[in-house]
């Protein structure tokens, strides 16, 4: 289980977002609030951020819990952006990987995270992972069901697949190798967020300075929005869509 968010808007210092609200990421990094799976999330955390300019964004990632980590506030009260994805990490399965496992993973101008569990892991995608090439396997960054999931994702996207086409494929994909797998999964090039809700809690918030992508809400605005469960969302600073990933019926 892990909690993540995405940000697109007025530039904002990223401590805003991630460490000051009253409900942050830190917080849910120990009392989460809406967390069906385990009690924290003290198995590392990251945080990509876009630059001015850069489409190829930055990244701050650790081990250790966001709590207890006094440079990354230091660094979170300076930079300022106008898009970011920040994750905090509850692993699978004890003892994986360490910081290389930490969302957001990245590859051009994408960051990714994945907020649940893939259920029967490593096994259960087994089939999924032969359709990817031994080149692919091996830039893997971690040895996690997150990092797997990440990889068909990337597959799709270099294959030219849309952000949305890409997450609905491999969400069907994986649940069909173990339909209990959890997988919110969260998608961001800087301009647009693309997300999944499937098995655990999803929300938006959209502002006249900005969206939110949410695993649950950072505050009480009442502008905060539920997302149903087995549905995909985009979001543009603009504008927010929700449609169904259940299979039409025949």
């Amino acid at each position: 289980m892990c909690r993540h968010l995405a940000f697109l808007g007025e530039p904002v210092a990223l401590g805003e977002l991630l460490l000051r609200p009253p409900f942050s990421l830190e917080r849910q990094a120990w009392q989460p609030r809406m967390q069906s799976s385990g009690l924290v999330n003290a198995d590392g955390f990251g945080v990509g951020w876009y630059a001015d300019g850069d489409t190829v964004p930055a990244r701050y990632r650790r081990a250790a819990p966001l709590w207890g980590d006094l440079s990354f506030a230091d660094l979170a009260r300076v930079v300022r952006t106008r898009a970011l994805l920040g994750a905090v990490r509850g692993a699978t399965r004890p003892g994986a990987e360490g910081e290389a496992a930490a969302a957001p993973f990245a590859a051009g101008p994408w960051l990714f995270s994945h907020n649940g569990a893939v259920m029967g892991w490593p096994d259960s995608l087994t089939g999924p992972a032969a359709t990817l090439s031994a080149a692919e396997l091996l830039a893997l960054e971690a040895r996690t069901d997150s990092a797997l999931v990440w990889g068909l994702v990337l597959h799709r996207l270099r294959a030219g697949d849309a952000p949305g086409q890409a997450l609905t494929d491999t969400v069907r994909e994986v649940a069909q190798a173990d339909p209990e797998s959890r997988l919110n999964l969260l998608l961001t090039d800087g301009s647009e967020i693309t997300a999944t809700a499937w098995g655990n809690s999803l929300w938006y918030l959209r502002r006249p300075d900005r969206v939110v992508v949410a695993s649950e809400p950072y505050d009480d605005d009442p502008h905060w929005h539920e997302v149903p469960d087995r549905t995909l969302l985009t979001a543009t600073r603009t504008d927010v869509t929700v449609t169904s990933l259940k299979e039409p019926s025949s």
